[in-house]
């Protein structure tokens, strides 16, 4: 049976069926991921309180976005050397385990295990997000956008499935005789488990390794080209630095995805306390439910439109449009007081404008560096994104406390100004693998 690194050389015609079935099976295993991290999202703040105490509850569910920030650079370097298949399943696999960590650390009452398990389970996430990736490797340039787009979306799937899915886990669990709260940790293991497998035997051949080939034979010149066919490969986030800081178009892809969660997470981590100055206990749960679902939808449901508009219309535009929503949102979500309905408004908006600096920024990115270096820019992507998240989450807690809600939404805002700024500065011309829109695109030299 031939190997990835024995498969004779695809053409740009043998590419198509191989991008067709890769995105298939990368929309399959995000619905898969996405009920496993979503599930583990739902209830662990409520688990850590009961296992750690309410003081902790925060900092425990925080350790999943910094696991999945911090594992982001393993992943990539496994990625780099061997492809995107091992690196997907290496994660979810680490997620897999961090979730068994988290139900036992729940049986034996032991606060240090719960933060490690909580820390490994961000493998989930960072799986998750990787996949984005994956999906543009082979991509023709004037759909890159729509490929990634179709992936995020994908994860509503997932997202709209988990609560449903954790109810029954913790009700089953609890018959088995696991503590309340440990079963959904032990159902979201399970999925990732499923999604490696699926994608250990089915994703092949690798993406990754097809674009390296694809490009060293249609461009043997090139210096990123090694001979046999495959392409130098660069790790490690000092020489990923290092590339993105001569392209001002992957500047552009990493701020655009980094200040966008940013946003994203300061206002939306601190909306279910604003909530619940305004209702009961009773009804406080139900509220947030609906509030959160619409910024949940406002993410994820829209993508393929964002991602449609991104090849259109451009990076830059979209980017710059999902600036004007998070903007917007920062507006109506600062100044609609206890106004409920209008505070839901804010966070779709909030949802919206993430997605848009989240597609344009990623597809920005990814076509902005030479094929053997993208593993370690988009895992330094990544890493910097679920760091300012993580951030973000740590820091609003003490500014509502400190100067309450609205202002929390203002400095928000003024955190989106150095963003305009850089996606406004013109576009070099000596970056011709950043696209303005499709039909101005030059040749693309890395694939």
């Amino acid at each position: 049976m031939a190997t990835d690194l024995t498969t004779p050389v695809p053409s740009r015609l043998d590419v198509a069926p191989i991008q067709r079935r890769t995105v298939r099976l990368l929309v399959l295993t995000q619905i898969i991921g996405g009920i496993g991290v979503t599930i583990g999202i739902s209830v662990g703040a409520l688990l850590a309180a009961r296992v750690a105490g309410t003081a902790l509850a925060g900092v425990a569910q925080s350790a999943g976005v910094v696991g999945a920030a911090l594992l982001a650079v393993p992943v990539t370097r496994i990625m780099a050397a061997r492809g995107r298949r091992p690196g997907l399943v290496t994660a979810y696999l680490v997620g897999a385990v961090g979730g068994v960590l988290v139900v036992v650390a729940t049986v034996v009452d032991l606060v240090p295990l719960l933060f490690v398990g909580m820390l490994l389970f961000g493998g989930g996430t960072a799986a998750n997000l990787q996949a984005r990736y994956t999906a543009v490797d082979l991509a023709e340039p004037a759909r890159r956008g729509r490929q990634l787009s179709l992936v995020v979306w994908a994860t509503t799937i997932g997202a709209v499935a988990a609560p449903n899915f954790a109810a029954l886990a913790d009700a089953t669990t609890r018959g088995w005789g696991l503590p309340a709260l440990a079963g959904p940790f032990a159902f979201s293991a399970v999925a990732f488990v499923l999604a490696a497998v699926v994608l250990a035997v089915l994703l092949r051949p690798d993406p990754l390794l097809t674009a390296r080939r694809l490009a060293a034979a249609e461009t043997p010149a090139d210096p990123v080209a090694a001979p046999g066919g495959t392409a130098r490969r660069r790790a490690g986030m000092v020489a990923a630095w290092r590339t993105v800081r001569g392209r001002p178009a992957a500047r552009l892809g990493i701020a655009a995805v980094a200040v966008g969660h940013l946003v994203m997470v300061a206002v939306m981590s601190m909306t279910p306390v604003r909530l619940g100055e305004s209702h009961s206990d009773a009804d406080v749960l139900r509220v947030v439910g609906i509030v959160l679902s619409l910024h949940i939808a406002g993410m994820y449901a829209l993508s393929p439109l964002v991602g449609w508009l991104t090849d259109r219309l451009g990076r830059r535009p979209v980017i710059l449009g999902g600036v004007a929503l998070l903007l917007a949102a920062c507006a109506v979500a600062g100044t609609a007081g206890h106004h409920t309905p209008l505070l839901s408004v804010g966070l779709a908006l909030l949802g919206l404008g993430w997605s848009g600096t989240m597609v344009a920024g990623s597809t920005l990115l990814s076509e902005s560096v030479p094929t053997a270096d993208r593993p370690g820019v988009q895992g330094l992507s990544d890493l910097v994104m679920g760091l300012a998240g993580a951030g973000a989450a740590a820091a609003s807690g003490f500014v509502m406390r400190g100067v309450g809600y609205p202002t929390l939404t203002l400095l928000a805002a003024i955190a989106v100004v150095p963003l305009v700024a850089l996606a406004l500065r013109p576009a070099p011309v000596e970056a011709p693998d950043e696209l303005r829109r499709p039909s101005e695109d030059l040749p693309d030299k890395e694939e």
